[in-house]
């Protein structure tokens, strides 16, 4: 099993600025009022949500990003097996147990019972077709790449409620892996996505009013205990205090995404979130195919600058994607020290030797990502002007953005710098390596040959070797690949109402349990 990631109560924390809240009250008044429960019934029977963003799709093989993830996951569909955050351990899920019966095979016996949202009954032959339709289909799910990379699996059921899953090579982590496969029913088109699934989750979706609102509503066929609340609604408005607002005055219960500024006050509540953000460099295209360039890009952003100012010392500045307590996670490997005369140095030696340094490098940003998104981009671009380089910014909605961080990329983009945020929840390295620095990794922009041998290697080393294999995977790409320069491991800030009871974890960012959300009479 992962080693668990420490544990960090979740608390209050009053982060106000003077005049933010009065400030959002008026942006309030002019555009999100009329957002509360506008025709949802019992106001006290439905909880009410607020994010940065609309979700793309709620397409569970698409769940593992986070627009998506955090309104499908364990809320509309479920999984085989479900980690828990706070100690990193399996619990059951639809699975109510599981073996390895061979070097290559997993037996799972499955929850007997259980029904999709549409009345079929859940069973080994829809287990079995959702990994085949995740793994192993043509739509392009980003769980796949995220989970899986390389790796050949066939699940077969060998009885109502037995699935035999067989891997090509010995995966020691499987059950982890399938933590991330949401079952859909066998009618699931395995032809194209779905942009409203069918699950066994606790809610099944409402009303989609595309750029509006969406509803999901409690499915009373649920297996486990029925949560609290017979609606969740969730909005979306992309400022943070209107968000904060929003719950302060009343009209919604649960805001995400807060940055200290958003004048969350008592609501606030900050959290471990898992997130590290970093900067993508495409290292096929000049200047960033050259190494000093990127080691340029790494020592001329100011990461402790960058924390203590943009994003309010809420987070540590970091020089690897994976967080202390994953396994693979190196403590020799600390942030890139911010040397701007290495910097502009680096970049003129590079210059000398005819790079083309002068080249627009654009970088791509996604609104929302996380609190101050397009701030951090501005003193990421101030800085590599400094050193030297030639630097635009372009700030995308999701939708856009998703173009640039999944393959295949846009052509003839120029070379780029994606601003990204990675969260790895499932406790170990295999979840960040093969996805986000593999050469043909579903997020990554570059990669090597001997990266990928030793991300291969470290995959199916076990215990202690396998931490061994992948901190030395991680050494490798920050000394002699460096296709990324990271900022920071991220501290999340959301504004929960008084009337509701719930307490955020590291897999909060990613996947927000209404089952947890409870009233607080």
């Amino acid at each position: 099993m992962p080693v668990p990631p420490p544990s960090r109560d979740a608390r209050r924390r009053p982060v106000r600025i003077a005049g933010a809240l009065a400030a959002a009250g008026v942006l309030l008044a002019g555009s999100a009022c009329t957002v509360a429960n506008s025709g949802n019934g019992d106001a006290a029977d439905t909880i009410r949500i607020v994010l940065p963003e609309e979700p793309p799709t709620l397409e569970p093989c698409d769940a593992s990003l986070t627009a998506t993830g955090r309104v499908t996951r364990s809320n509309i569909t479920e999984a085989l097996t479900e980690r828990v955050p706070d100690t990193g351990e399996l619990e059951p899920a639809l699975a109510t147990d599981w073996e390895r019966t061979s070097d290559t095979t997993w037996t799972f016996t499955l929850r007997d019972g259980v029904t999709f949202h549409d009345g079929t009954a859940f069973d080994a032959e829809a287990a079995a077709f959702s990994i085949d339709r995740t793994v192993d289909s043509d739509i392009g799910c980003n769980v796949d790449g995220y989970v899986f990379g390389d790796g050949e699996l066939t699940a077969e059921a060998t009885g109502a409620t037995t699935l035999e899953v067989t891997t090509a090579e010995p995966d020691p982590i499987l059950p982890l892996r399938l933590s991330f496969v949401e079952v859909v029913p066998t009618s699931t088109s395995a032809e194209e996505k779905v942009r409203e699934p069918v699950g066994t989750g606790p809610y099944r979706v409402g009303t989609w009013e595309q750029g509006t609102s969406l509803t999901l509503e409690r499915y009373d066929g649920y297996w486990g205990e029925a949560p609290a609340y017979a609606t969740a609604r969730y909005v979306w408005r992309s400022e943070g205090s209107i968000r904060a607002a929003m719950v302060s005055q009343g009209e919604a219960d649960i805001a995400v995404g807060l940055a200290p500024e958003d004048g969350a006050g008592d609501f606030a509540v900050e959290f471990p979130n898992n997130e590290t953000s970093y900067m993508r460099m495409d290292a096929t295209q000049e200047p960033l195919d050259d190494l000093r360039v990127r080691q340029a890009v790494n020592h001329a952003i100011d990461k402790e600058g960058l924390v203590s100012s943009v994003f309010a010392g809420l987070g540590e500045p970091a020089g690897q994607v994976v967080p202390e307590g994953v396994t693979g996670h190196n403590p020799d490997i600390g942030a890139w020290p911010h040397d701007p005369e290495r910097a502009a140095a680096l970049v003129e030696e590079a210059r000398a030797d005819g790079v083309a340094v002068d080249t627009t490098i654009t970088i791509i940003g996604r609104n929302g990502i996380y609190p101050r998104a397009s701030e951090a981009m501005e003193v990421v671009q101030s800085s590599l002007i400094e050193a030297g380089l030639d630097v635009e910014i372009q700030m995308l909605d999701v939708n856009a953005w998703l173009e640039y961080l999944l393959r295949p990329f846009p052509a003839d983009a120029g070379p780029t710098l994606l601003q990204a945020q990675h969260g790895n929840q499932a406790g170990d390295a295999a979840f960040t390596m093969e996805q986000i620095y593999g050469s043909e990794g579903a997020q990554s922009s570059y990669g090597t040959r001997t990266l990928d041998e030793l991300t291969q290697a470290a995959e199916r080393a076990q215990g202690e070797e396998r931490q061994e294999a992948f901190a030395d995977a991680l050494a490798h790409q920050n000394d002699e690949v460096v296709r990324d320069a990271v900022l920071a491991h991220m501290t999340g800030i959301m504004a929960v109402a008084t009337n509701v009871s719930y307490t955020p974890n590291s897999a909060t960012n990613d996947e927000l349990r209404l089952r947890e959300m409870q009233r607080n009479d």
